[in-house]
């Protein structure tokens, strides 16, 4: 009996510290800067050169093969063809570790915390480039990639400034409906 409460007077202190740790407000994240047109220009061609996995001006089916092989042969560390279930656990250790290791002292480091699509920190995943597609031909050039890039970025600045603000942003998150970015908490400021 006295060997249970004390147990249970152990456990109600475990978690009574730990409420108190979860309840400190986390620090406030700085706001990001204002973006300008020549910004989405540089990380649009960017994003195209680091999707375009064959480098053939084009992005299309070959190039989600070629990642897909690419991300199968990461995890396949022994190289026989097929993921064990110790393969594909380690894997996940080293996702977790390499988020740990970037996230800033503070932030939350859950598992899709920095992501942005499917291309991973700062990409314009696959979603941006699926509706580039305005020829229909199954492929997006890097001209259609940028194109649907900057006219969403025109969309989003409603003053016609060349600049989008944290006003303009958050709006244009707004629109997105039940995407990621829609249910982030609002930036102090």
């Amino acid at each position: 009996m006295r060997k249970t409460l004390t147990l249970s007077l152990a456990a109600v202190a475990a978690i009574a510290a730990a409420s108190a740790a979860f309840a400190q407000e986390a620090p406030k994240r700085e706001p990001r800067p204002p973006m300008t047109r020549a910004d989405v220009e540089q990380r649009t061609t960017e994003s195209f050169a680091r999707m375009d996995v064959n480098k053939d001006g084009v992005l299309n089916q070959a190039d989600r093969d070629a990642r897909e092989k690419s991300a199968f042969d990461r995890i396949d560390s022994n190289h026989d063809g097929s993921i064990s279930p110790e393969e594909f656990a380690a894997r996940g250790d080293e996702r977790r570790e390499a988020r740990q290791a970037q996230a800033e002292p503070g932030q939350r480091s859950g598992p899709r915390m920095g992501r942005r699509g499917p291309g991973g920190p700062g990409a314009m995943g696959m979603g941006l480039a699926r509706n580039a597609d305005t020829d229909g031909d199954g492929s997006v050039t890097q001209a259609e990639f940028a194109s649907a890039a900057l006219t969403r970025f025109d969309t989003a600045d409603t003053n016609k400034d060349g600049t989008l603000s944290r006003e303009e942003r958050r709006a244009q998150r707004g629109d997105r409906g039940g995407h990621r970015e829609h249910r982030r908490p609002p930036e102090a400021g």
